[in-house]
Protein backbone atom coordinates (compact mmCIF):
# COMPACT_ATOMS: atom_id res chain seq x y z
CA UNK A 1 0.00 0.00 0.00
CA UNK A 2 1.76 3.05 -0.83
CA UNK A 3 1.29 6.63 1.08
CA UNK A 4 2.11 9.90 0.45
CA UNK A 5 5.26 11.21 2.90
CA UNK A 6 5.49 14.48 1.05
CA UNK A 7 3.23 17.17 -0.74
CA UNK A 8 3.81 20.36 -1.91
CA UNK A 9 1.88 22.51 -5.10
CA UNK A 10 3.56 22.64 -8.52
CA UNK A 11 2.60 23.80 -12.17
CA UNK A 12 3.28 20.51 -13.92
CA UNK A 13 4.65 20.74 -17.26
CA UNK A 14 6.12 18.18 -19.83
CA UNK A 15 8.78 18.50 -22.68
CA UNK A 16 7.14 18.65 -26.08
CA UNK A 17 7.51 15.04 -27.73
CA UNK A 18 8.25 16.81 -30.94
CA UNK A 19 10.36 19.97 -30.62
CA UNK A 20 12.08 18.20 -27.46
CA UNK A 21 12.57 21.95 -26.58
CA UNK A 22 9.69 23.96 -25.77
CA UNK A 23 7.20 22.71 -22.42
CA UNK A 24 3.54 22.05 -22.66
CA UNK A 25 1.62 22.44 -19.40
CA UNK A 26 -0.14 19.59 -18.36
CA UNK A 27 -2.61 21.59 -15.65
CA UNK A 28 -4.58 25.12 -16.27
CA UNK A 29 -3.81 25.20 -12.82
CA UNK A 30 -1.25 25.02 -9.47
CA UNK A 31 -2.15 21.32 -8.80
CA UNK A 32 -0.52 18.69 -5.65
CA UNK A 33 2.62 16.65 -6.00
CA UNK A 34 3.33 13.88 -3.95
CA UNK A 35 6.06 11.68 -3.56
CA UNK A 36 4.66 8.46 -2.55
CA UNK A 37 6.05 4.99 -0.96
CA UNK A 38 5.22 1.57 -1.59
CA UNK A 39 6.09 -0.38 1.31
CA UNK A 40 5.35 -3.75 -0.81
CA UNK A 41 7.99 -2.97 -3.37
CA UNK A 42 10.26 -0.96 -2.10
CA UNK A 43 10.04 2.12 -4.15
CA UNK A 44 9.74 5.50 -4.04
CA UNK A 45 7.29 7.86 -6.77
CA UNK A 46 6.00 10.81 -7.58
CA UNK A 47 2.58 10.95 -8.62
CA UNK A 48 0.24 14.30 -9.59
CA UNK A 49 -3.41 14.25 -10.54
CA UNK A 50 -5.48 17.12 -12.34
CA UNK A 51 -8.37 15.64 -11.14
CA UNK A 52 -9.14 12.10 -11.73
CA UNK A 53 -6.26 12.31 -14.56
CA UNK A 54 -3.04 11.22 -13.26
CA UNK A 55 -0.23 13.73 -15.01
CA UNK A 56 2.75 12.51 -13.42
CA UNK A 57 3.66 8.99 -12.45
CA UNK A 58 7.08 8.31 -12.26
CA UNK A 59 9.13 6.09 -10.63
CA UNK A 60 12.37 7.55 -8.75
CA UNK A 61 15.08 5.50 -9.89
CA UNK A 62 19.17 6.07 -9.16
CA UNK A 63 20.05 7.41 -12.20
CA UNK A 64 18.00 10.56 -12.20
CA UNK A 65 18.65 13.87 -11.61
CA UNK A 66 16.63 16.61 -10.21
CA UNK A 67 18.06 19.92 -12.00
CA UNK A 68 17.32 23.37 -11.24
CA UNK A 69 16.76 25.54 -14.23
CA UNK A 70 15.76 28.50 -12.46
CA UNK A 71 15.09 29.61 -9.01
CA UNK A 72 11.42 28.82 -9.06
CA UNK A 73 11.57 25.89 -11.89
CA UNK A 74 13.31 22.27 -11.73
CA UNK A 75 12.73 19.26 -13.97
CA UNK A 76 13.99 15.60 -14.33
CA UNK A 77 14.00 12.99 -16.82
CA UNK A 78 12.05 9.68 -17.05
CA UNK A 79 13.73 6.83 -19.07
CA UNK A 80 10.47 4.36 -18.37
CA UNK A 81 8.18 7.13 -19.17
CA UNK A 82 10.19 8.06 -22.44
CA UNK A 83 9.48 11.93 -21.11
CA UNK A 84 11.28 14.87 -19.37
CA UNK A 85 9.11 16.23 -16.13
CA UNK A 86 8.96 20.23 -14.82
CA UNK A 87 7.54 22.08 -11.76
CA UNK A 88 7.36 25.49 -11.48
CA UNK A 89 6.83 26.54 -7.87
CA UNK A 90 5.56 29.66 -6.23
CA UNK A 91 8.40 29.88 -4.21
CA UNK A 92 12.23 29.36 -4.35
CA UNK A 93 11.84 27.59 -0.70
CA UNK A 94 9.17 25.45 -2.00
CA UNK A 95 11.55 24.46 -5.44
CA UNK A 96 14.31 23.38 -2.56
CA UNK A 97 12.24 21.44 -0.39
CA UNK A 98 11.41 19.16 -3.46
CA UNK A 99 14.65 18.99 -4.85
CA UNK A 100 16.22 17.91 -1.25
CA UNK A 101 13.64 15.14 -0.83
CA UNK A 102 14.43 13.89 -4.22
CA UNK A 103 17.66 13.45 -3.38
CA UNK A 104 16.60 11.60 -0.32
CA UNK A 105 14.21 9.21 -1.89
CA UNK A 106 16.60 8.73 -4.32
CA UNK A 107 19.29 7.70 -2.15
CA UNK A 108 16.98 5.47 -0.49
CA UNK A 109 15.69 3.82 -3.81
CA UNK A 110 19.91 3.29 -4.62
CA UNK A 111 20.02 1.75 -1.40
CA UNK A 112 16.98 -0.75 -1.84
CA UNK A 113 18.12 -1.53 -5.38
CA UNK A 114 21.33 -2.64 -3.79
CA UNK A 115 19.99 -4.79 -1.34
CA UNK A 116 17.97 -6.33 -3.99
CA UNK A 117 20.34 -6.99 -5.79
CA UNK A 118 22.18 -8.62 -2.91
CA UNK A 119 19.48 -10.54 -2.24
CA UNK A 120 19.39 -12.10 -6.05
CA UNK A 121 22.67 -12.85 -5.58
CA UNK A 122 22.56 -15.33 -2.58
CA UNK A 123 19.54 -16.74 -3.89
CA UNK A 124 21.16 -17.46 -7.46
CA UNK A 125 24.28 -18.80 -5.39
CA UNK A 126 22.03 -20.88 -2.96
CA UNK A 127 21.94 -24.85 -3.98
CA UNK A 128 18.35 -25.31 -2.80
CA UNK A 129 17.30 -23.10 -5.63
CA UNK A 130 18.96 -24.99 -8.11
CA UNK A 131 16.56 -26.83 -10.44
CA UNK A 132 18.02 -30.86 -11.26
CA UNK A 133 19.53 -31.50 -14.95
CA UNK A 134 17.33 -32.95 -17.29
CA UNK A 135 13.94 -31.93 -16.05
CA UNK A 136 11.52 -30.53 -18.59
CA UNK A 137 8.87 -27.63 -18.34
CA UNK A 138 5.42 -28.28 -19.48
CA UNK A 139 4.48 -27.46 -23.32
CA UNK A 140 1.55 -25.48 -21.30
CA UNK A 141 3.34 -23.41 -18.39
CA UNK A 142 3.85 -19.86 -19.90
CA UNK A 143 7.49 -19.74 -19.19
CA UNK A 144 10.42 -18.89 -21.48
CA UNK A 145 11.68 -22.29 -22.91
CA UNK A 146 14.09 -23.97 -21.47
CA UNK A 147 17.69 -23.81 -22.75
CA UNK A 148 18.21 -27.10 -25.40
CA UNK A 149 21.49 -27.98 -23.50
CA UNK A 150 19.48 -29.34 -20.39
CA UNK A 151 16.83 -31.61 -22.30
CA UNK A 152 19.28 -34.95 -21.70
CA UNK A 153 21.40 -33.51 -18.88
CA UNK A 154 24.34 -32.90 -21.12
CA UNK A 155 25.88 -30.38 -23.52
CA UNK A 156 24.90 -31.97 -26.60
CA UNK A 157 20.86 -31.54 -27.02
CA UNK A 158 21.05 -33.99 -30.18
CA UNK A 159 23.27 -36.59 -28.47
CA UNK A 160 21.29 -39.84 -28.40
CA UNK A 161 23.75 -42.21 -27.16
CA UNK A 162 24.12 -43.41 -24.03
CA UNK A 163 26.75 -42.36 -21.61
CA UNK A 164 29.69 -44.51 -21.54
CA UNK A 165 29.97 -47.28 -18.70
CA UNK A 166 33.07 -47.67 -16.92
CA UNK A 167 35.46 -50.59 -18.22
CA UNK A 168 34.94 -53.69 -16.27
CA UNK A 169 37.24 -55.14 -13.75
CA UNK A 170 39.31 -58.42 -14.81
CA UNK A 171 37.01 -60.30 -12.19
CA UNK A 172 34.21 -59.42 -14.28
CA UNK A 173 35.24 -60.40 -17.92
CA UNK A 174 34.94 -64.03 -16.64
CA UNK A 175 31.70 -63.83 -16.57
CA UNK A 176 30.88 -61.38 -19.59
CA UNK A 177 30.12 -64.52 -22.10
CA UNK A 178 27.57 -65.93 -19.97
CA UNK A 179 23.77 -65.99 -21.11
CA UNK A 180 22.62 -64.49 -18.31
CA UNK A 181 24.52 -61.60 -18.22
CA UNK A 182 24.27 -60.32 -21.75
CA UNK A 183 20.71 -60.76 -21.34
CA UNK A 184 21.21 -58.21 -18.52
CA UNK A 185 22.93 -56.35 -20.54
CA UNK A 186 20.79 -56.32 -23.70
CA UNK A 187 17.94 -55.61 -21.63
CA UNK A 188 19.91 -52.53 -20.36
CA UNK A 189 20.31 -51.09 -23.61
CA UNK A 190 16.93 -51.62 -24.62
CA UNK A 191 16.04 -49.51 -21.73
CA UNK A 192 18.45 -47.06 -22.53
CA UNK A 193 17.09 -47.06 -25.99
CA UNK A 194 14.05 -46.83 -25.22
CA UNK A 195 14.87 -43.31 -22.57
CA UNK A 196 16.55 -42.08 -25.35
CA UNK A 197 13.55 -42.81 -27.42
CA UNK A 198 11.37 -40.52 -25.11
CA UNK A 199 14.13 -37.90 -24.48
CA UNK A 200 14.56 -37.41 -28.61
CA UNK A 201 10.41 -37.39 -28.77
CA UNK A 202 10.00 -34.82 -25.66
CA UNK A 203 13.13 -32.56 -27.38
CA UNK A 204 11.45 -33.01 -30.72
CA UNK A 205 8.20 -31.89 -29.23
CA UNK A 206 9.90 -29.08 -27.10
CA UNK A 207 11.24 -27.93 -30.55
CA UNK A 208 7.75 -27.74 -32.15
CA UNK A 209 6.03 -26.04 -29.14
CA UNK A 210 8.98 -23.26 -29.02
CA UNK A 211 7.66 -21.33 -31.60
CA UNK A 212 4.00 -21.56 -30.11
CA UNK A 213 5.46 -20.67 -26.29
CA UNK A 214 6.97 -17.30 -27.39
CA UNK A 215 4.18 -16.64 -29.16
CA UNK A 216 2.22 -17.09 -25.83
CA UNK A 217 4.72 -15.36 -23.97
CA UNK A 218 4.67 -12.43 -26.18
CA UNK A 219 1.16 -12.23 -25.60
CA UNK A 220 0.95 -12.83 -21.89
CA UNK A 221 3.94 -9.97 -21.94
CA UNK A 222 1.61 -7.58 -23.31
CA UNK A 223 -1.18 -8.57 -21.13
CA UNK A 224 0.87 -8.57 -18.28
CA UNK A 225 2.00 -5.16 -19.10
CA UNK A 226 -1.20 -4.26 -20.00
CA UNK A 227 -2.80 -5.54 -16.56
CA UNK A 228 0.55 -3.66 -14.78
CA UNK A 229 -0.40 -0.58 -16.72
CA UNK A 230 -4.35 -0.88 -15.38
CA UNK A 231 -2.93 -2.02 -11.72
CA UNK A 232 -0.90 0.91 -11.66
CA UNK A 233 -3.34 3.55 -12.94
CA UNK A 234 -5.74 2.02 -10.24
CA UNK A 235 -2.92 2.05 -7.84
CA UNK A 236 -2.59 5.82 -8.47
CA UNK A 237 -6.38 6.62 -8.07
CA UNK A 238 -6.63 4.48 -4.69
CA UNK A 239 -3.82 5.73 -3.33
CA UNK A 240 -4.64 9.31 -4.37
CA UNK A 241 -8.14 9.00 -2.26
CA UNK A 242 -6.50 10.83 0.85
CA UNK A 243 -4.73 13.49 -1.59
CA UNK A 244 -7.84 14.52 -3.14
CA UNK A 245 -10.00 14.58 0.18
CA UNK A 246 -7.77 16.99 1.24
CA UNK A 247 -7.79 18.42 -1.77
CA UNK A 248 -11.26 18.90 -1.46
CA UNK A 249 -10.96 20.29 1.94
CA UNK A 250 -8.42 22.75 0.77
CA UNK A 251 -10.89 23.59 -1.99
CA UNK A 252 -14.27 23.80 0.67
CA UNK A 253 -11.73 26.04 2.70
CA UNK A 254 -10.85 28.25 -0.46
CA UNK A 255 -14.31 28.54 -1.23
CA UNK A 256 -15.37 29.68 1.99
CA UNK A 257 -12.53 32.14 2.23
CA UNK A 258 -13.54 33.32 -1.15
CA UNK A 259 -16.83 33.54 -0.40
CA UNK A 260 -16.67 35.34 2.81
CA UNK A 261 -14.08 37.52 1.14
CA UNK A 262 -16.81 38.25 -1.75
CA UNK A 263 -18.84 39.46 1.14
CA UNK A 264 -16.25 41.64 2.77
CA UNK A 265 -15.98 43.03 -1.23
CA UNK A 266 -19.90 43.18 -0.94
CA UNK A 267 -20.19 45.29 1.69
CA UNK A 268 -16.84 47.60 0.92
CA UNK A 269 -18.49 48.60 -2.65
CA UNK A 270 -22.02 49.57 -0.69
CA UNK A 271 -19.91 51.39 2.00
CA UNK A 272 -18.03 52.85 -1.41
CA UNK A 273 -21.09 53.53 -3.17
CA UNK A 274 -22.15 55.59 0.01
CA UNK A 275 -18.86 57.68 0.11
CA UNK A 276 -18.82 57.80 -3.68
CA UNK A 277 -22.14 59.47 -3.23
CA UNK A 278 -21.53 61.91 -0.11
CA UNK A 279 -18.60 62.80 -2.54
CA UNK A 280 -20.67 63.64 -5.34
CA UNK A 281 -22.79 65.87 -2.62
CA UNK A 282 -19.25 67.36 -1.58
CA UNK A 283 -18.46 67.47 -4.73
CA UNK A 284 -22.05 69.31 -5.79
CA UNK A 285 -21.64 71.73 -2.47
CA UNK A 286 -17.81 73.04 -3.30
CA UNK A 287 -18.95 74.12 -6.75
CA UNK A 288 -21.84 75.77 -4.87
CA UNK A 289 -19.78 77.41 -2.46
CA UNK A 290 -16.81 78.12 -5.60
CA UNK A 291 -19.56 80.38 -7.35
CA UNK A 292 -20.26 81.60 -4.40
CA UNK A 293 -16.53 82.25 -3.46
CA UNK A 294 -15.80 84.04 -7.40
CA UNK A 295 -18.94 86.18 -7.15
CA UNK A 296 -18.00 87.18 -3.17
CA UNK A 297 -14.38 87.62 -5.08
CA UNK A 298 -15.69 89.71 -7.52
CA UNK A 299 -17.88 91.84 -4.77
CA UNK A 300 -14.31 92.45 -2.86
CA UNK A 301 -12.41 93.64 -6.21
CA UNK A 302 -15.14 96.11 -6.58
CA UNK A 303 -15.12 97.16 -3.18
CA UNK A 304 -11.94 97.20 -3.53
CA UNK A 305 -11.71 99.69 -6.38
CA UNK A 306 -14.63 101.57 -4.55
CA UNK A 307 -12.19 101.79 -1.77
CA UNK A 308 -9.56 103.23 -3.71
CA UNK A 309 -11.19 106.02 -5.40
CA UNK A 310 -12.56 106.32 -1.87
CA UNK A 311 -8.97 107.00 -0.45
CA UNK A 312 -8.03 109.18 -3.03
CA UNK A 313 -11.35 111.39 -2.96
CA UNK A 314 -10.07 111.06 0.76
CA UNK A 315 -6.69 112.26 -0.22
CA UNK A 316 -7.98 114.73 -2.54
CA UNK A 317 -10.86 116.23 0.32
CA UNK A 318 -7.55 116.30 2.76
CA UNK A 319 -5.57 118.17 0.64
CA UNK A 320 -7.94 120.90 0.06
CA UNK A 321 -8.99 120.74 3.56
CA UNK A 322 -4.94 121.11 4.14
CA UNK A 323 -4.89 124.03 1.65
CA UNK A 324 -8.08 126.02 3.30
CA UNK A 325 -5.93 125.48 6.73
CA UNK A 326 -3.64 127.60 5.01
CA UNK A 327 -5.54 129.95 3.09
CA UNK A 328 -7.28 130.64 6.70
CA UNK A 329 -3.94 130.78 8.75
CA UNK A 330 -2.77 133.45 5.79
CA UNK A 331 -6.14 135.15 6.46
CA UNK A 332 -5.86 134.92 10.17
CA UNK A 333 -2.42 136.24 9.72
CA UNK A 334 -3.24 139.19 7.90
CA UNK A 335 -6.37 140.06 9.82
CA UNK A 336 -3.88 139.91 12.88
CA UNK A 337 -1.56 142.61 11.23
CA UNK A 338 -4.90 144.62 10.19
CA UNK A 339 -6.06 144.05 13.67
CA UNK A 340 -2.41 145.32 15.06
CA UNK A 341 -2.75 148.03 12.45
CA UNK A 342 -6.11 149.42 14.04
CA UNK A 343 -5.37 148.90 17.71
CA UNK A 344 -2.25 151.06 16.57
CA UNK A 345 -4.46 153.63 14.65
CA UNK A 346 -6.71 153.24 17.93
CA UNK A 347 -4.02 154.49 19.88
CA UNK A 348 -3.35 157.09 18.07
CA UNK A 349 -6.83 158.32 17.52
CA UNK A 350 -7.22 158.34 21.75
CA UNK A 351 -3.78 159.93 21.80
CA UNK A 352 -4.77 162.83 19.70
CA UNK A 353 -8.06 163.45 21.35
CA UNK A 354 -6.37 163.16 24.73
CA UNK A 355 -4.05 166.12 23.37
CA UNK A 356 -6.32 168.19 21.97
Amino acid sequence: MEQPIYSTRAHAFQIDPNTKKNWVPTSKHAVTVSYFYDSTRNVYRIISLDGTKAIINSTISPNMTFTKTSQKFGQWADSRANTVYGLGFSTEHHLTKFAEKFAEYKEAARQAKGKSQDGKMELATSPSQESPAGELSSPLTPVTPPAMDNINGTDDPCDTTPEPRPEPSQNALAFTHSPSINKHWEAELSALKGNNAKLTAALLESTANVKQWKQQLAAYQEEAERLHKRVTELECQSTQTPVIKSQKTELNQTIEELESTLKDKEEEMERLKEEVENANELLEQRHSLTQKLQETELHGRVLEEQLLGAEQRLEESQEEQENFRKSLRTLLEMLDGKIFELTELRDSLAKLIEGS
